[in-house]
């Protein structure tokens, strides 16, 4: 028994969506076929189920990098190659409004976890076979689509610090969230795949904020994109 997750890895398949909320967890899980809910530990809810004749978990894995990565760590071990994380972020450009879809093929490691497991100077890269499924399956639903890379961060209410979203969006990071980079590199370690794929649902760049809503009717369209996006990129990669 995974000791965290509170699953039997005998029920965990090769393919995994992970994504913050137990209630998209079972949101997601309400799109497969024969599914069973395994857990429900602390933030951690597992299913598991079948899309399209293709085997997979569906996992929640709360917000921050360092309570993901346990969930991430142990679907590792319990047998998981590939995962795919389904999220939400904040955009640096104007370009890519709220209800928009981001791909990240890289994050930049703007948070703490990743620190602790690797050198500074390492970088946290998406498999480039997920990332190419998952765009070209974006592309397949109607709405803006953008792929390049995001920003990993801890903070997500500001304190005396200033946190340097300026310099990331002139470096060229296109949105920022708290877990990417945790999955990458964890990835990385561990000899497995990973991929992710965002939501929009405001900005980040205080230049282009106004007041933060994310539970509006072009957000809940996005997260549902992203959703069908991600189950159609898993059965293409199984179907390789």
């Amino acid at each position: 028994m995974l000791p965290i997750l509170q699953v039997n890895p005998e029920d965990l398949p090769t393919y995994a969506i992970v994504c913050g909320d137990p209630r998209r967890a079972e949101v997601i899980s309400r799109k497969l076929a024969n599914v069973r809910e395994l857990a429900f530990a602390r933030e951690y809810r597992t299913f598991v189920g079948e899309y399209d004749g293709v085997q997979l978990a569906v996992v929640s894995h709360g917000v921050g990098s360092p309570g993901a990565a346990v969930c991430f760590e142990e679907l590792i071990r319990g047998g998981v190659k590939t995962l795919i994380r389904v999220g939400t972020a904040g955009s640096y450009s104007a370009d890519h409004p709220a209800g928009s879809l981001v791909v990240s093929t890289a994050a930049v490691r703007a948070e703490g976890l990743t620190h602790q497991l690797v050198p500074a100077g390492f970088p946290a890269v998406a498999d480039f076979e997920i990332t190419e499924a998952l765009y070209v399956a974006a592309l397949e639903s109607e709405g803006i689509v953008k792929k390049g890379i995001t920003v990993s961060l801890d903070a997500f209410f500001t304190g005396v610090v200033e946190v340097p979203h300026r310099q990331f969006k002139q470096a060229g990071a296109i949105a920022v969230e708290m877990e990417i980079a945790a999955l990458f590199i964890i990835a990385s370690l561990r000899g497995v795949r990973a991929g992710a794929i965002l939501a929009i649902d405001g900005y980040a760049d205080s230049d282009l904020a106004d007041v933060y809503d994310p539970h509006t009717d072009v957000v809940d369209h996005a997260v549902e994109r992203e959703i069908n996006t991600a189950l159609r990129a898993v059965f293409k990669l199984a179907s390789v």
